[in-house]
């Protein structure tokens, strides 16, 4: 059954509806030695597990049905946190990424699961919070071609980098250069048709032994078919890849919340202002949680009188 209502509203068949993917697999081994016993995704920024700053924000943009790929060993980990998501309303599926082969990798794991169908992919270790910022992603789920963002960053070299023009046609697409051509960034958020499946298994392993992301953004820019969104100023983009990074991303997180009195990567609200739960299922949430002030926090937005739009578990705000 699909679970995004808007796909029968669309009179849409299941296999046209956009299902998600969140790779958080790979050995976390920037992180050693602390990874060695936990999964990167697993780890806390701030008050919440990574995993659920990448999946609320799959839910806010409008997408309920989400593969979750992991490491086989420790899959069990992610099943005891995050279930079958019925709990929030949504449909959690689980593959296992034998060997950290490439990002693109991701959606050869997947192509079952996405059935020939559009997907969205986001890196497990990436956070994305911002105005509207669900509103605005919900808006790419009906798809021709790929779609990738652009963020500007101080060290472009340390990541795939886009140069386009001024009306967001992309002119180029490389994977860490030696000398960027502009210092807009790819975040790890992508759209992507029906058309992503065929095109990672036509790839060939880069000199790193891997199926580059860059590589299916090169096709689709081939194909003249790759667009380039620029993420606002009002969004912030953390990578928590790195002991530094990741420091740095629970001091936001925690800035923000205390500032704000709003979570971020908050999966049960972000699940309830897309009407996925009822505010009697948020109450149940809540309950088990008071102890350490998450649920609190959950029972708050149903006394709110004035609640924020949609799709706020990962950043919407008015």
């Amino acid at each position: 059954m699909c679970l995004d209502f808007n796909c029968y509203k669309e009179g849409k068949r299941y296999s046209e509806c956009m299902r998600g993917v969140l790779l958080a697999g790979g050995t976390g081994s920037r992180l050693w030695p602390i990874t060695r016993a936990v999964s990167k995704q697993l780890m806390p920024v701030f008050d919440k597990p990574m995993i659920y700053y990448p999946l609320s924000t799959l839910v806010s943009a409008g997408i309920p049905d989400i593969l979750i790929i992991t490491t086989g060993e420790e899959q069990a980990q992610f099943r005891r946190l995050l279930g079958d998501g019925r709990q929030w309303g949504l449909r959690l599926s689980y593959a296992v990424q034998a060997r950290p082969e490439g990002i693109a990798q991701a959606f050869l794991i997947a192509n079952e699961f996405l059935a020939g169908g559009p997907a969205a992919l986001i890196l497990g270790d990436n956070i994305f919070h911002g105005a509207q910022l669900g509103a605005r992603l919900r808006g790419h789920r009906d798809l021709d071609g790929g779609l990738v963002f652009a963020y500007p960053v101080a060290d472009p070299s340390a990541y795939g980098v886009v140069d386009f023009d001024g009306d967001g046609v992309v002119r180029s697409i490389e994977e860490k250069p030696s000398a960027p051509r502009s210092r807009y960034a790819v975040p790890g958020l992508y759209f992507y048709d029906g058309d992503v499946v065929k095109i990672a298994g036509s790839l060939r392993p880069s000199t790193r032994g891997e199926l580059e992301i860059t590589s299916v953004n090169e096709e689709y820019l081939r194909r003249g078919r790759l667009r380039v969104e620029v993420l606002d100023r009002s969004t912030a983009w953390l990578d928590t890849g790195t002991f530094d990074s990741l420091v740095a991303a629970s001091e936001y997180v925690r800035v923000i919340e205390q500032r704000q009195g709003f979570k971020i990567g908050c999966v049960e609200e972000a699940a309830w202002r897309a009407g996925l739960i009822s505010e009697d299922q948020l109450r149940e949430l809540a309950n088990p949680l008071r102890r350490s002030g998450y649920g609190d926090y959950l029972l708050r937005l149903l006394d709110w009188s004035q609640p924020v739009p949609a799709g706020s578990g990962s950043g919407d705000r008015p």
